[in-house]
């Protein structure tokens, strides 16, 4: 019983500053802002949005005073921000943070949102899912650049595989037609289901567009189902994230994947690229966006400090260059093209990259 007790604890870097004793559930706040970062036109910044808003926002660096800059945005083509010399007043809220003057209500074309994200401090190596990590932070980077720049998102069905606290699902989700937030174990998936219930309201998101199920890597493909295609809080208990025949279809003809912080063991990696090889292999062409992190410890075995199943990771696909090279003209295989996270900005505030988080776009050739 003491040794169940004494379990090792794992703490995520994202959540340095909670309360290290803290016991139950913590709420997290994460900004998402664009980034006054100048372009070659000069101190201005290209933002493509859904809805046409005016918001005003106050920006500084070390090296330029305060100043107040509107932009407008349009469905048709993005607007470059105009500096206002305008007296009007900025607000801060009791955190601090600014509130936007918003034309609209709703959060499209927004300079800046929230997403709030319900999650542990501590948790045993089974359950890091209740954790944020600063993968999923970097992938929810990702999505917002693709969904501020491009309408590559707008109307997809994604799934997101090992989604942990169910973050990154809930970010596309507001572009998507539907999101399948996946993970399995019940205290997982209920902390998911409360995280989309939470943001459908802050993101003006459809919650019923977004379905948390379960999905076990180790298991075959399609995963248990129910016939009856009920939502999920008129469904029994047993089978709340059991998927309905319906959405199995829906899912083999998603476009997107998506899946942060997944690769630390070997054998889970085998289990990964497992599941994604069946669900790439059937219905509609599938990319698969995935974020990591390098974690070293020292190897006996190469008596050096290595990443820990990263080159495991690496021997799944093979990279663009080497694209004719590895399927002889018809071979199935996974091809894999590293994103440049220089060219991300970071949308989030509350976490810091380094130079050990990757990208990643994998894709499937089949035969």
């Amino acid at each position: 019983m003491e040794e169940e007790e004494r379990v090792e604890q794992v703490m995520s870097e994202v959540h340095l500053g909670c309360p290290p004793h803290f016991s139950g559930p913590y709420v997290s706040h994460f900004t998402v802002s664009l980034p006054p970062t100048p372009n070659r036109s000069g101190d201005r910044f290209q933002v493509e949005a859904s809805s046409k808003e005016m918001v005003s926002l106050e920006t500084h660096d070390d090296h330029s005073p305060k100043r107040k800059i509107r932009c407008s945005y349009s469905q048709s083509s993005a607007q470059f921000p105009q500096e206002d010399t305008s007296d009007e007043s900025l607000s801060l809220d009791k955190d601090g943070d600014l509130v936007l003057t918003r034309r609209k209500s709703h959060i499209n074309g927004c300079l800046s949102f929230g997403l709030t994200i319900q999650h542990t401090i501590t948790s045993s190596l089974l359950e890091v899912g209740l954790q944020v990590w600063k993968a999923a932070l970097v992938l929810t980077d990702f999505i917002m650049h693709k969904s501020f720049t491009s309408s590559d998102l707008n109307d997809v069905t994604a799934i997101e595989l090992g989604a942990g606290t169910g973050l990154v699902g809930i970010a596309v989700a507001r572009v998507a037609k539907t999101v399948y937030i996946t993970d399995r174990g019940v205290h997982i998936l209920d902390n998911c289901d409360t995280n989309t219930h939470i943001n459908s309201s802050l993101l003006k998101f459809r919650e019923n567009s977004v379905r948390v199920r379960e999905l076990d890597w180790k298991e075959s493909w399609p995963p248990p189902s129910i016939t009856a295609d009920l939502p999920s809080q008129h469904r029994s208990s047993k089978s709340r994230y059991l998927w309905a025949s319906l959405e199995i279809e829906e899912a083999e003809n998603a476009t997107v994947l998506l899946a942060a912080d997944v690769i630390y063991s070997d054998e889970l990696t085998d289990s990964f690229f497992s599941m994604v090889e069946k669900l790439m292999s059937r219905g509609s062409q599938k990319v698969l966006y995935l974020a990591l992190e390098k974690r070293y410890n020292f190897s006996m075995d190469e008596l050096d400090v290595v990443a820990n199943g990263y080159s495991h990771f690496r021997s799944f696909f093979v990279e663009d260059e080497d694209h004719a090279e590895h399927i002889d003209g018809l071979r199935p295989g996974f091809l894999g093209k590293q994103i440049d996270l220089a060219e991300i900005p970071q949308y989030i505030r509350e976490y810091e990259r380094g130079k050990d988080l990757e990208l990643w776009k994998i894709t499937y050739c089949r035969n």
